[in-house]
């Protein structure tokens, strides 16, 4: 950067430069290639140091994901379902082994191609909230509980998940006090993941 303004300097001083050690028959020196020269360069760095941000960035993101999402040794996300089917169908259906894509070091099954292709185009959109998580757990003690794929919830477009099992629905809980759960468990989400 000290470079390309040096140059420039030099451009503005050599448009009045009377002197003969460069200016032969009043010709001023031409600067214009050096300083796309040096405009490469530093935008070249500039990517470089991007790359090295982002890269790091993501190792982190791919760290944390396999640390704190409910996902199987295999990195298999919802126990095998379809996170779009929740959405298309408002229902939970098995996803085909044969289709699947990873997402940031989680993979999710699909039941169709077309499925995993609008998955690939927004996946923030369908991927489970907290991790794929009990949402009522997360929301009443901040644990990492885990699901029944089969009871969910879509509120404002999320996908919620809870645990059912024993006699115990806590979808149900859920529902009778979601404001104040759904705010909990937002903040105990952030408080995990950043931990």
């Amino acid at each position: 950067m000290l470079h390309l303004l040096q140059l420039l300097t030099y451009k503005a001083l050599a448009n009045d430069c009377l002197c003969t050690c460069c200016c032969k028959d009043g010709d001023v020196p031409n600067f214009e290639e050096e300083i796309k020269k040096e405009k490469m360069k530093t935008f070249i760095h500039f990517l470089a140091v991007l790359l090295l941000v982002s890269g790091s960035l993501t190792a982190q993101t791919l760290d944390i994901r396999k640390k704190h999402y409910n996902i199987d040794r295999n990195g298999l996300a919802l126990q095998g379902y379809d996170p779009v089917a929740y959405f298309t169908g408002n229902k939970a259906v098995h996803g085909n082994k044969s289709i699947s894509f990873s997402y940031n070091g989680v993979t999710y099954l699909f039941a169709n191609a077309a499925n995993r292709d609008r998955f690939k185009t927004n996946p923030l959109q369908y991927e489970p909230q907290y991790g794929g998580w009990c949402a009522y757990a997360m929301g009443a003690k901040g644990e990492k509980v885990e699901i029944d794929p089969e009871t969910f919830k879509i509120t404002d477009g999320k996908l919620y998940v809870f645990y059912n099992r024993f006699f115990n629905n806590t979808l149900k809980d859920w529902n009778k006090d979601e404001t104040h759960l759904k705010a909990n468990a937002d903040s105990h989400w952030q408080q995990t993941i950043t931990h």
